[in-house]
C-alpha cells in the first residue's frame, strides 16, 4: 500500500510541476501581446545602446550560456597569437521567472537570415544572432548596432565582462505553426553582462592557434516592439 501511496504521490507532484510550468509558459507568451502585460521597465542605458523613440519592451529574459572564442594568429605574417571571437558566438537558453519557476522561453544561437529585411546587410553574413522562441518557435535575427564596454555604466556594471549590446532586427521568420511572438521585435539590449570575456592565458604563441574555448555568460535580454 505505501508504494502505491508513494507512486501516486510522486505522479501527483510531477503532474503540479508541468502544470506550473504550462500555466507559466501560457502567462509568459500570452500577457506578453498586450504591452503593458508585463510592465516592463528596462534600465537607462547610454544613448548608443538606447532604441529609438517609439519602440518599447515586450519581453525580458535572463540568458544562461557560452561565449565562444578560437585562437587566431594577431595578423598575416605575426608571430603571435590572441583569442578571437569564433563562428559559435554567444549561445545560451533565455528564461523567465513565473511563479518562482525559471521557464525556458528562448533559444539564443547563430544562424543564416533566411528571411532578411530592409535593415539585413547585402550580401548577408554567413549568420546573425538568433532567438527563437521556445513558446511557437518564430525567430527574429540581429545585427550589432553599437555596444558599451562592461563596467562602464549601471545597466553594464561587471568591468572585464564581454561588452553590452544594441541589435537591430535585420529579418524574422514565424514558427511552422503561423506562430509570430518573435517576429515583431525591432531591436534587442544585451545588458547586465557577467563573465564571457577571452581568457587571459592559453593563446599567445603561434604554437596554440587552432585552440578553442567556451566561456560560460550570463545577461539580460530586453526585446523591443514598435510602439502602436
Amino acid at each position: 500500500m505505501s508504494i502505491i501511496i508513494g507512486l501516486l504521490t510522486t505522479k501527483a507532484v510531477r503532474f503540479r510541476s508541468l502544470f506550473l510550468c504550462i500555466l507559466a509558459l501560457a502567462l509568459a507568451f500570452g500577457t506578453v501581446t498586450h504591452a503593458d502585460a508585463q510592465r516592463i521597465a528596462p534600465p537607462t542605458t547610454p544613448s548608443e545602446i538606447t532604441p529609438p523613440a517609439g519602440n518599447v519592451a515586450f519581453l525580458l529574459g535572463h540568458a544562461v550560456g557560452t561565449q565562444g572564442y578560437v585562437c587566431l594568429p594577431t595578423s598575416e605574417g605575426a608571430s603571435t597569437a590572441s583569442w578571437t571571437v569564433s563562428a559559435a558566438r554567444p549561445e545560451a537558453t533565455l528564461f523567465s521567472d513565473q511563479f518562482r519557476q525559471e521557464v525556458q522561453i528562448v533559444t539564443h544561437f547563430l544562424s543564416p537570415d533566411i528571411n532578411p529585411n530592409e535593415f539585413a546587410p547585402t550580401p548577408p553574413p554567413f549568420g546573425n544572432a538568433t532567438w527563437q522562441s521556445s513558446f511557437d518557435s518564430s525567430k527574429v535575427w540581429g545585427q550589432s548596432l553599437h555596444s558599451i564596454p562592461a563596467g562602464s555604466d549601471e545597466s553594464c556594471p561587471n568591468t572585464g565582462a564581454i561588452a553590452c549590446l544594441l541589435l537591430q532586427a535585420v529579418g524574422s521568420q514565424e514558427g511552422p505553426g503561423g506562430g509570430k511572438f518573435m517576429t515583431q521585435t525591432t531591436f534587442v539590449q544585451r545588458l547586465n553582462t557577467k563573465g564571457g570575456s577571452a581568457p587571459d592565458t592559453g593563446c599567445a604563441a603561434l604554437s596554440d592557434v587552432g585552440k578553442q574555448t567556451l566561456v560560460p555568460y550570463t545577461a539580460d535580454y530586453y526585446f523591443f516592439h514598435a510602439n502602436e
